[in-house]
This record gives structure tokens, sequence and C-alpha cells, in this order.
């Protein structure tokens, strides 16, 4: 475990932590003792999908919040730790400049589905040369990135409140380091010991291969895990990471879960690997009542809430772990703390800051303006009093007219032809799009053998594919390209083989559906119901059959479909 920088100094920050999950963790460290000194917790609400907080008052109104409950003056500076939204590693040139390592990372980044709408603040550090040839012409450098606008809005909501945003830092960084901190990888970080982290949450799940400390590769696969009951959560993942998992063979394996749908210790004794395998939960499953030490000032209520990124983002300053990035850079760098003084009025304090003096300055000036206007005004002579009395009387006469216009341009229109035109149009649209998005992102392993798309953004795809990995690669492509559709999985199965083929482990196709439409909707596709007449009854026997037909659908030879 290494620590190091100003003790002092990280223990006047306040460190906060935007956990899905949990919600948003404000945590303080007195690292002498090695406790949690200060801590608050409120519900906050994140956006998964699309990896941002969609309500920036509420941030601001919880910080207020915790600042009031746990006694803080708002003067201060804030480190905010956010949820991973990108991280990878490229090969460059070795001779390339800093700034145009910036330009490749971001011309990369333009290609997800997040950065399309959002231009990235980029953080990179290079990666540990190696000894062979193509390094010596190269160079690896491992980066991250996350919105912009959030950094900024961040930034703006802790400056209303008098605080500095001084560093913004990312969910895995803060996890290897309170992992450090906590002395549960001690063996792991050893130099040339190779180990994995696997981290799940309710989107999916990453392998970080390391070799002590250093990051080798990092692979990141969502799952709609939150569309699985049961043991189905646990086969999906251990069928996909088991795959990942072979391609990075290491001496240890760690399984963190940060989600409450997924127990890291059921998880890990599912998987199979030739090293040694040890997990953490940090969610409800976990068995301690607080993952660190606390002292008296939190409350048990809350200790067993506190999460492993509240702990890694509040030993930000001190850690030596090499994972570090600085978003900040991209923004323009920290801001500074306004310089204030407090006036007692009464019973009550109010803290002046210079911008809010030179408000307050600026209204009593406008106001100083308005009473000489209006001085003015009462003095003029008789003559420029006439000529606005005239004034008037014309602008009440415009007015009268105006309402008559208005009384007799009410009709109501019964046809739009332009809003009919702009909801054709915007229905086309969304076909093409799904089109455009199909034929882009289609792997080569895969064939499609139906497709229905709808201008209201209803989606069906079925196809087949030769392995398991391109179904997954197909789906994430699509989910990524189309944003907003809530595709699922509906469907991944075997073709249907012999049973001696199957066992003898012959080789097969997969077909697998694509769609955001409910079983109703579909059923109401493919298998419309038949409207029969009193006395017919072959109509009935037609609608009986159908109804078998459909109750049949999900039986298969090697098991249930994976929804």
């Amino acid at each position: 475990m290494g620590f190091l920088g100003n003790l002092s100094s990280a223990k006047s920050r306040v460190y906060i932590s935007v956990t899905p999950g949990i919600g948003l963790e404000m945590l303080q460290l007195d690292l002498n003792a090695n406790v949690v000194a200060n801590y608050a917790v409120r519900d906050f609400a994140y956006n998964e999908s699309l990896r941002t907080i969609d309500d920036f008052e509420a941030f601001k109104d919880a910080v207020s919040d915790m600042y009031g409950e746990l006694g803080i003056n708002p003067k201060t500076e804030v480190v905010v730790n956010m949820p991973l939204v990108s991280f990878g590693q490229m090969q460059l040139g070795l001779l390339l400049p800093n700034d145009a390592i910036t330009g490749a990372i971001q011309s990369e980044l333009e290609q997800t589905f997040i950065f399309r709408r959002f231009d990235p603040a980029v953080a990179w550090i290079d990666a540990p040369s190696s000894n062979n040839s193509a390094s010596k012409e190269t160079r690896t450098v491992i980066y991250s990135a996350i919105q912009q606008v959030v950094i900024e809005k961040l930034s703006a909501a802790l400056s209303e409140l008098g605080s500095v945003l001084v560093s913004v830092e990312n969910s895995l960084s803060s996890t290897f380091r309170a992992l450090d901190y906590m002395g549960l990888v001690s063996a792991q970080l050893q130099p040339n010991v190779t180990w994995n982290l696997l981290i799940v949450n309710s989107t999916g799940y990453s392998i970080a291969s390391m070799t002590g400390k250093t990051l080798i590769e990092y692979y990141e696969d969502p799952l709609p895990i939150k569309s699985f009951e049961g043991d189905e959560i646990y086969n999906a993942i251990v069928e996909q990471a088991q795959i990942a998992l072979m391609n990075y063979p290491a001496n240890y394996l760690y399984v963190v879960s940060d989600t409450d749908m997924v127990s890291a210790e059921l998880l890990a004794s599912k998987l199979s690997t030739t090293g040694i395998i040890d997990y953490l939960e940090n969610n409800s499953f976990k068995k301690e009542s607080s993952l660190i030490p606390v002292s008296l000032n939190v409350l048990q209520g809350y200790a067993s809430k506190i999460s492993l990124q509240a702990i890694g983002c509040a030993l930000a300053d001190v850690s030596d772990f090499p994972l570090k990035f600085n978003y900040m850079e991209a923004v323009g760098g920290v801001g500074t703390i306004e310089d204030s003084c407090t006036i007692a009025i009464g019973e009550h304090e109010y803290t002046i800051t210079k911008n809010t003096a030179m408000a307050i300055a600026a209204g009593v000036g406008l106001t100083l303006v308005a009473i000489m206007f209006l001085l003015g005004n009462v003095l003029l002579p008789n003559s420029v009093q006439q000529e606005q009395n005239k004034l008037n009387d014309v602008n009440t006469k415009l007015e009268e007219l105006n309402g008559q216009l208005n009384e007799g341009g009410g009709a109501e229109v019964a046809f739009d032809a332009t809003r009919e035109v702009e909801n054709g149009v915007k229905g086309n649209r969304a076909k093409l799009m799904n089109y455009i998005a199909a034929g882009e992102t289609i792997p080569q392993n895969v064939w499609l053998t139906y497709f229905m798309t709808q201008g209201n953004g209803l989606v069906d795809i079925k196809g087949g594919a030769t392995d398991v990995s391109s179904v997954y690669t197909f789906f994430k492509n699509m989910r990524d390209s189309l944003i907003g559709t809530k595709l699922k999985l509906q469907k991944l199965e075997m073709d249907s083989v012999s049973v001696d083929a199957a066992v003898a482990g012959a080789g097969s196709n997969y077909s697998f559906e694509i769609t955001n439409m409910t079983e109703d909707q579909l059923n109401q596709l493919f298998n419309p119901p038949v409207q029969c007449e009193e006395g017919d009854e072959e109509c009935k026997a037609k609608q009986a059959e159908n109804q078998a037909q459909q109750e049949g659908e999900n039986s298969d030879l090697l098991g249930p479909e994976i929804h």
C-alpha cells in the first residue's frame, strides 16, 4: 500500500461520489486514524443508459443538504467521482505530439453513440513500455473520457454553493485505490503477479487484466442484466465472462459486484479459472456492517452504504495508484474559491462574495437610475405631458383593433398540411435510421432472416450466426446505434440438431431475435387473432391451432430461451 501527498490539504476537501444503486455520497477520511470521519448519503438518480446526470439542480440541492448535515462550510474544494463513461487503449506513433494524441482519441470516441451527441473531455496516460521491437516505434496510451458538458454543469452547480470543483475521478480508478488502501489485493499488487479484476454492475461487466499495479488490457461487455431473472443472470455472465477470461490467463481473479442483482460470492463460485478466486460484495450482499471502520460521527444506518467508489474518491489526492486521469485540463482547468466576508444582521449571518457584492452594487445603481427617471417624468413640462397623452390614446385604439383581429382569426383549421408532412417525414426517418444501423453494425458471421421496423420506433429483427459472441456484438452495436429504442435480446438458441450430434459437440448455428416489442405486440404481429362468426366450426378449429402453436414456441431441446 503506497500513499503520498499533503494530508492536511486532503482533509480540507470534500469528496462526493455519484454511485448508481446507492445515490450521492459525501465522505471525508481521517487518514491518521484510518477511519471515515464524515459521511452522508442521499437518494439520487443517475442515467445509466446515457451515463450522465439528468437533473443537476437536484445534485446541487442534495450537496447543499449534506453540507448542512455534516456542518461543512460550502466554501470548500470538491472532488467528484463519476461512473466510468469511456475507457480504452490506443497505439500511436512514437513521435506524435501530445495534442495530436488527444485529437486521435477524440476521433475514435466520436464513433461511439454517447460522444456523437456530446464533446468528450479526454484524459490519457502512457502505458508502461515493453521490450519488443514494435514498441520502439509506437507508444501505447491508456485513455478515459467523460462528457465535457457534465463537468461544466457539475462545476456550475458547486460554484452556486460557493464551492470549487478541483477534480473529477472515474469509478474504475476509485475502485483500484480503495482495494489498495484496504489491503484486499495486496498479494495481487506485487510486481510480476498477473491478476484480473472482474466488476459487475447493472449494465454488464468489465475485466481489467493487470500485472501488479500495471494495466495490461481492459475489456467491457454490456449485458441486459435487468432483463434476466434468478439464475439466468449468473448463467449469462458466466457464459460470456468465461470466454473473455480465457484470453487473460492470470494467477488471481478478484470479483466485485456493484449491483444488488448479483452476488459476487455466488458468481465467483460459478466461474472456472486456474488461479485463486476472491470476491467483494460492494452491494447489499455484504456481510460486514461497513467496508471500512467509521468514526462516531457516522450514523450507523449510513455505515453499511459506504461504497468502494466513495472510499477511492476520498483517496484521490494521496494514493499513488498509477491510473490517474485529469479531465479538468480539457475544460480549462480548475477555478478558484471566491473571496467573501460575513455580515451579521440581527441574529443572522450572511456570507457575501465578491461577485455577490458586485451584483448588489449593480442593483442599487439601477434602482437609483429608475428613481431619477421617475422623478424626471413627474417634472416634465406640460407640453411634453400633453404629447404623451395623445400617444396613450393612439396606443389604446391600436389595442382595440388588435383585439378585434384576434377575435376574427380564431377559427379552427381542420387539416394542418405542414404537421402531417412533418409526421410522415419523422416516421420515415426513424425507419431509415434503423435500416442504416443494421447495415453498418452487422458482424461478418451474422445474417438476417427478418427485419421489421415501424415509424413509431418499434423494431423486430431475426437472424442467425455461427457463434454466440457475434450475436452479442451485433446486439451491442444495434443498441448503441439506436439510442433510446430500449432493444433487448428476446431470443438466443442453438439451431435444432440431433441429440447424438449435440452430445458429440458437433458445430451448429444459432438463431436469435432482437426487439423492443412486448410479447403481446409480437403475438399480434405474427399470430393475429382469428375472428370467427357464430357457428363457424372450421374457423374455431383454426383459432385453437394458432393458440397451440403459440404455446409451443418456447419449447426447445437444449433448454429455455434466453430473455
